[in-house]
């Protein structure tokens, strides 16, 4: 998995983003999701998000896996003050080193597109949730401000369409998945709960 493009690395690490991602990212993104339990991100970052969900959901553990050394870093430094919530580890979301059913619930907030084999990873979190644990996240669509600004950035990057999300997330083992457009078609949120054995 490629580790993020520079200019994302400092934009996820920003004060502002900080501020809006609590604000209106997350709420929006969890569309009155309520999270319990234990709790994996993938694709964690800077750990913006993931204090935000830790702040807000003061019942949940988190774990914050991201495949690049320096997010993971900033990560651990943003999260320690929650103590032992939260574990921040450097991991692959396409080989997630987690036993099967471990977790309650699984985010991927704005990550996916980063992760050529975003179908693997969207298996991997089907596979580490237990049942009737909840699959919920964002990201962007496949549009052309999309692929024009990851161009630019020399990243590499698999942008997703609606269909290819439902598509892909029906195949799999959930029940009730609900793959929307956002933003004018630039975006999507995905939900889903995974069946039971």
């Amino acid at each position: 998995m490629p580790v993020m493009p520079t200019l994302e690395r400092v934009f996820c690490r920003s004060a502002p983003w900080g501020v809006f991602a609590g604000r209106v990212v997350l709420p929006w993104a969890l569309a009155g999701a309520a999270l319990e339990g234990r709790v994996l991100e993938i694709g964690s970052g800077g750990g913006t998000m993931a204090a935000q969900l830790l702040t807000t959901h003061p019942g949940i553990t988190l774990t914050a896996v991201d495949p690049d050394p320096a997010m993971v870093v900033a990560s651990a430094r943003r999260l320690a003050s929650f103590g032992d919530r939260v574990s921040v580890r450097k991991g692959d979301a396409t080989g997630l080193p987690f036993a099967d059913g471990t977790f309650d619930a699984v985010v991927s907030f704005l990550m996916l597109h980063h992760v050529v084999a975003w179908e693997k990873a969207l298996a991997e979190a089907a596979r580490v949730l237990r049942p009737d644990g909840l699959l919920i996240g964002y990201d962007l669509l496949d549009t052309g401000p999309a692929r024009s600004f990851h161009r630019a950035e020399g990243a590499q990057v698999r942008l997703a369409t609606v269909d290819g999300l439902r598509r892909v997330v029906g195949a799999l083992p959930f029940r009730t998945p609900e793959v929307r457009r956002r933003l004018g078609g630039y975006a999507v949120t995905f939900s889903a709960y995974r069946a039971g054995p």
